[in-house]
């Protein structure tokens, strides 16, 4: 199971760079956009982000 998590994490971190690392310019305004929105938007974002994550793990573990 440890496996498990830190091969996780490290696909995380994999997608998360390809950002940055193919388009530095577009992820700078990504980023600059992102800040000027509510709290309460983000929020949201972020909550969404958390379920459909959820969703395809319980998915992929049954």
């Amino acid at each position: 199971m440890s496996q498990s998590l830190w091969v996780a994490l490290g696909l995380v971190l994999i997608v998360e760079g390809l950002g940055p690392l193919l388009a530095p310019k577009g992820w700078r305004n990504m980023v600059l956009q992102l800040a000027q929105q509510p709290d309460e938007q983000i929020r949201r974002v972020g909550g969404c982000l958390v379920v459909a994550g959820a969703v395809i793990t319980i998915m992929l573990l049954n």
